[in-house]
């Protein structure tokens, strides 16, 4: 069985004992988390939402909040004697899928 969820303004296929790399959450390690915005759950028999499966939920288990990789932002412009350097890490939250409840 799987559900595509979606949170953080992003839709994430899920099913369980998945580890997905979301968006940051407002949760601590060891929480437990509940994703009420389904919009499909698959298996023997599709159920499509519109836009969302009603009482359905994903529940998740917090394994860790983070910043990715540093990326380079760099602004240039020629003849001008304009550069700009800067760096960025993106916070996310490490989540495991324990159950989807359908």
């Amino acid at each position: 069985m799987y559900a595509i969820i979606e949170t953080g303004g992003k839709q994430y296929k899920v099913a369980e004992g998945d580890t997905v790399f979301i968006e940051k959450l407002d949760a601590q390690e060891g929480e437990t988390v509940t994703f009420d915005k389904v919009l499909i759950v698959g298996g023997d028999d599709v159920k499509f939402g519109a836009p969302y499966v009603d009482g359905t939920s994903v529940t998740a288990t917090v394994a860790k909040n983070g910043k990715s990789k540093k990326i380079i932002v760099y602004k240039y412009k020629p003849k001008k004697h304009y550069h700009k350097k800067q760096g960025h890490r993106q916070p996310y939250t490490k989540v495991e899928i324990t159950a989807i409840n359908a």
